[in-house]
């Protein structure tokens, strides 16, 4: 299976469009303290399992964390569980990316 990845700048274009899609950021909640991109939700990675039901399966999803491992594996469980691989993008680089790409303003950490 191939995992799709969306770039910060895709990401970027894509929420410019107001394209629908469900941005989920799986960081630890001391993370999400530092920065996050606006309009997230938050889901901490070993969560997931306890809120999948507040995942939305119809849209495309938006998966992130620091630097897209945890996402990645959150992409690989969510397809397991059932959701449309296309449908679920994560995000490369992860927040870092974001950073460095797009909002040179937000804390790194």
């Amino acid at each position: 299976m191939t995992i799709q990845e969306i770039t910060p700048i895709e990401l970027i274009n894509k929420l410019n469009q107001q394209d629908k899609l469900f941005l989920l950021d799986v960081r630890e909640a001391n993370e999400v303290a530092i920065c996050g991109i606006h309009n997230a939700i938050h889901i901490p990675m070993n969560t997931i399992p306890l809120y999948l039901d507040k995942i939305p399966d119809e849209i495309d999803i938006v998966i992130y964390c620091h630097h897209g491992r945890r996402s990645l594996a959150v992409v690989h469980f969510l397809v397991e569980n059932g959701f449309d691989p296309n449908r679920l993008y994560n995000l490369a680089g992860g927040i870092d990316a974001w950073a460095v790409m797009i909002d040179k303003q937000m804390p790194r950490y």
